[in-house]
């Protein structure tokens, strides 16, 4: 795995082992970068189950001004550390190893601009992390958040928080949707 452009182009990011974790494919994530890339520049990114933190350094890459990373497991932690000092992005980075519940109650942003979410699949983590963004107040209008998820997930239940799907993007495998609360 790589960061694929921006000032850490090029440079190998560490992977936690096993299966605990799935790394978002290169070509997934340079399709996932090229389409929010306007956004991206300037903005406070939150990379939730963040794994080896690849999609927040993939920001933090390209411009992104902060980014939070948010992962509870210790080698996944290690991984996110070493990863941040390979593309020195240390000075703009919070690492959170906590459960990504009580990590979100301890962002004190004025506004998050893009949320990254990709919990395990088939478990209720969907849910759970959406109702907990409900409450967060820098969870705006304006805020998007993108879920990762099988292809087969329905995301109806966001309607019960208070949010709306505006785009989906499916891939072999899986799916980005983008979901924003309604304004």
């Amino acid at each position: 795995m790589r960061v694929i452009a921006g000032s850490a182009r090029r440079l190998k990011l560490v992977t936690p082992e096993g299966k605990d974790t799935r790394p978002t494919q290169d070509r997934i994530k340079e399709t996932l970068f090229n389409m929010i890339q306007i956004e991206v520049p300037g903005s406070v990114f939150i990379d939730l189950f963040s794994g080896s933190g690849g999609i927040g350094i993939e920001a933090l890459s390209r411009g992104a001004k902060k980014a939070y990373f948010i992962e509870n497991g210790q080698n996944a932690y290690k991984c996110i550390m070493q990863n941040l000092k390979t593309t020195h992005f240390e000075d703009v980075a919070t690492v959170l190893k906590q459960d990504v519940v009580l990590g979100l109650r301890n962002i004190h942003e004025e506004e998050a601009d893009i949320i990254f979410i990709d919990p395990p699949y088939h478990e209720d983590l969907y849910e759970r992390t959406l109702s907990q963004l409900a409450n967060m107040t820098y969870v705006t209008p304006h805020t998007m958040l993108i879920f990762e998820s099988d292809l087969d997930k329905d995301f109806s239940f966001v309607e019960d928080f208070g949010f709306e799907v505006r785009r989906e993007k499916e891939y072999k495998n899986n799916k980005h949707v983008f979901v924003y609360r309604k304004g």
